[in-house]
Parts: C-alpha cells; structure tokens; sequence
C-alpha cells in the first residue's frame, strides 16, 4: 500500500512526516518535491532562506513560502515553513525541533534540495566562497543526517528498532528459547534472521557540474559520499539513503543559448522539469523503493555529461 492509498479517515494512521530542504521559489525542484510528496499522502516540513535568492541573479520571491504551504494544505498535508540559514551550525536541530513540534511527529523521510551556487572556477573562486559552499551544501547536509539519525525511531508508528532483526515465526526453540533442529531425521538448519523493512528516508539532490562551478561542484560531491555513507551507518535504524542527480532543470537560471544546447545534448529532446525529479524522489521515499539504497541516480533524460 502506497502512502497515498490510506484507509478511511476514521482508521487511518498519521501522516508520515518529510522534511525537504531549499524549498524557497515555487518554480524551484525541492517545491515539486513537496508537491509530490503532499500529493502522495506526506505531511511536509521546508525549509527556505530568503537571503540567498535575494543576492541571487533572480531574486526572492515575495510570499513564497506563505504560497507553496497553502499549495500543500490543499493537497491534505499539514505543513510548517521553516526559515533557515544552514550556514549556522546550529540551524539542524532548530529545524528538526520545530518540524516536530509544528507537525507531531518525528521525521520518517529527509529531502535534501538545498544549495548554495555561485559559479566561479579553480582561479577566482575566493577562500570565502568556498567555504560557504561547503558550509551549505556539506557540512550542513552532514548536520541534518546526523540530526535525523540520532532522533529517527522506526518506522511510521515510531516503533524502536524498525532496521533490527527477528527470527522465523514457525523456527523451533527450546525452553530457553534457542533455535534447535527440528523433528524427523534430518536436521533443520537454524532460522535466518528476517530483516524488516526500512521505513526511513534520506534522499540527497545532487550535481556534477565542477568546470566553471567548482565550489559548487566539489561541494556536491562531498554531499554524495555523506549521504551515501548513511546508507551503511544508518542501516540498523532501517533507513535508507540515494542521492539523485536530476542533470539540468530550467528553474529560470538558464540562458537562451545554454538551453538550447543542453535540449540538442539530451536524447529526449527536453530539459528537465521539478517534476520529473519529484516523482523519483516520490518512488524512493514509498514502500516500495525501500531496495534502493545507497544509490547515485541520474533522472536527467540521458544528457551527456
């Protein structure tokens, strides 16, 4: 049974709880991901931070947040808009503490959208620049993983120990309950441990664009190997942790003359769109993408690098 597909409002469990990262302009991937997700049956927590499209070449946008948390309403999920600078340290627990207690639960799904971009290459990208990108798009992914590991608690009915093992229902015990051999005249062999599903989520957005972006570039790349990281080190929690490579979206940074070349690069013949990316971040985030697991997936059209 997908999220989306609850039994009626009078049995029907909570809504699990997502929290995305970057959800700050309404044409942008991580609001299609709360879109989706909303849509699919997902409360959903975002964060946004208005000062960095605002010294960005499009701007911020006013009411933004106010707009896309209406959009989410409509769809069914309660929602909380979170204002937040990942360059602070502090900012994940900030985050992970209000989500909660704004939408009375813990967080089952991480959604990592959030970015800082300002291109610049090997030459004249400045010590400053460089480690703001780290600061946002590492250290802070880092920060909100590890937040989301030392809070995570099962699965949706915050059940302890959703990534441990049990035994065979029907193996035979003895009296101290150990597995023993069963009867006739061949022995049993001993149960296997069953693992239950993994019921949590990390899905990291990604970018292997480094030539004339390196800090963006390299900063993403670090990204990468924390989240895949978590896919081992978290997976006695039952979570599991991709990243997604959506290759280029038009969310209005594009030129005319870098779209049409990235169109002539992409077989599809189309750039693509938030949805795109939000409907596989939707799959990894459902029951029944819980086997895909420290992955690095390209949702690009099959553009060339």
């Amino acid at each position: 049974m997908t999220f989306s597909e609850q039994p009626s409002a009078v049995s029907s469990p909570p809504r699990p709880v997502a929290l995305i990262t970057g959800v700050g302009r309404s044409i942008g991937i991580g609001a299609g991901i709360a879109r989706r997700l909303a849509a699919s049956g997902w409360d959903v927590a975002f964060t946004y931070w208005t000062p960095y499209d605002r010294r960005m070449e499009w701007g911020a946008e006013p009411g933004a947040a106010a707009s896309i948390a209406d959009e989410l309403a409509s769809a069914g999920a309660r929602t909380a808009a979170i204002e937040a600078d990942l360059t602070d340290p502090g900012a994940p627990a900030r985050i992970f503490d209000e989500a909660e207690e704004r939408l009375g639960g813990q967080v089952t799904a991480l959604v990592l959208s959030h970015a800082e971009s300002v291109d610049s290459g090997l030459l004249d990208t400045t010590v400053e620049a460089f480690d703001r990108h780290f600061a946002v798009n590492a250290r802070a992914t880092w920060l909100l993983i590890r937040e989301y590991g030392l809070r995570f608690r099962g699965g949706r009915d915050g059940t302890p120990g959703a990534g441990s093992y049990g035994t065979s229902a029907d193996a035979p015990t003895d009296a101290s309950g150990q597995a023993t051999a069963g009867p006739g005249p061949a022995p049993r062999l001993a149960p296997q441990p069953v693992p239950r599903p993994a019921t949590g989520r990390i899905v990291a957005l990604t970018s292997d664009h480094t030539v004339g972006n390196l800090p963006y570039g390299a900063s993403k790349g670090a990204l990468d190997r924390i989240t895949l990281a978590a896919a081992h080190e978290l997976a006695h929690l039952g979570v599991t942790a991709n990243v997604v490579n959506p290759g280029p979206v038009d969310t209005g940074w594009m030129t005319d003359d870098l779209r049409a070349s990235l169109v002539q690069g992409t077989p599809l013949g189309r750039l693509g769109t938030p949805r795109d990316t939000a409907h596989l971040v939707d799959f990894l985030c459902s029951p029944e993408g819980q086997w895909i697991n420290g992955q690095l997936l390209k949702s690009n059209g099959g553009a060339a690098s």
